[in-house]
């Protein structure tokens, strides 16, 4: 999807995912849990005080602490429309992240067309782990977490997408089949390899490091921040609603991203490039 006005299905996306985040906002309150905005959806709070034209879901991130107390305290408080899936409530649950969905909802995108367990519409939580002042060990860590992750993505489906020269995509691809079907056959759980991954993410949790990073991408530091350049988190319009951004955004954002004032080029307003999107009890009324 590209261009600056969404389409009537990305409109129906965006305008249920404000319903998630407005949830996940009410929930964080009263438990008393940490969070902000991030990534797009930050940059979105920023420029566009709500999604960027473009996007088709939206992200949160909370530190370690308060991202396991909302795993574990807010499934009680949730209102019924809403569901978190995470390996902790779902064994087959495919990522290193919990999402916050929509019941009745399903939100496909082309990666993921193959892949059996079917996300909902919804709001990404992403976990904030130690990252380790010493560059060895931030590596080793950083490698651990990737291979981990990989190999979970891979569990769910081996339609990976390889960038490389067309005789080594062929090759590289029927390596992935391999991988994928021997987890299969030999009964490793997407659980399993989750778990690997967590205990890798959560090293360094404890030590006396100040910067805290996202163990799910393939660059932890990316998203590199301080307690401090997180909370006490402002509290700004976003579609409506009002969420949580990052006290010293601008720091973090460009940081991240540069000039992430500045629209990128028309070629680079990707999203996930949806393969079906069901709304159950959330689509408009004309559909």
């Amino acid at each position: 999807m590209s261009g600056d006005e969404p389409s009537e299905q990305l409109a129906q996306v965006q305008r249920a995912t404000t319903l998630v985040l407005e949830e996940l906002d009410r929930v964080c309150i009263d438990l008393g849990v940490r969070y902000t905005v991030y990534g797009g959806t930050a940059i979105g709070a920023v420029r566009h005080r709500g999604f960027i034209p473009w996007d088709d879901d939206a992200d949160v991130c909370m530190p370690r602490p308060d991202y396991e107390r909302f795993l574990d305290q807010a499934p009680a408080v949730l209102g019924e429309a809403f569901k978190i899936h995470s390996p902790r409530s779902d064994p087959d649950y495919p990522q290193t992240f919990a999402v916050l969905g929509l019941v009745g909802s399903e939100f496909v995108s082309q990666a993921a067309r193959d892949r059996p367990y079917r996300m909902p519409i919804g709001v990404d939580l992403f976990p904030l782990d130690s990252l380790p002042d010493d560059g060895a060990s931030y590596r080793r860590q950083r490698r651990s977490t990737w291979l981990w992750g990989r190999l979970l993505y891979l569990r769910g489906t081996p339609h990976a997408q390889v960038d490389l020269p067309a005789p080594l995509t062929h090759l590289a691809t029927g390596v992935l089949h391999v991988v994928h079907w021997t987890m299969r056959m030999l009964g490793v759980s997407p659980r399993l390899l989750q778990s690997r991954w967590e205990r890798s993410a959560r090293r360094f949790e404890g030590s006396h490091t100040e910067m805290l990073g996202d163990y799910s991408t393939t660059d932890p530091r990316h998203w590199a921040v301080r307690l401090d350049e997180l909370f006490p988190a402002r509290r700004v319009p976003f579609e409506g609603i009002r969420v949580m951004l990052p006290r010293q955004y601008d720091a973090v954002l460009t940081r991240g991203y540069g000039s992430y004032m500045e629209l990128p080029a028309e070629d680079e307003r990707v999203n996930h490039a949806a393969a079906w999107v069901t709304f159950g009890p959330y689509a408009s009324p004309e559909d």
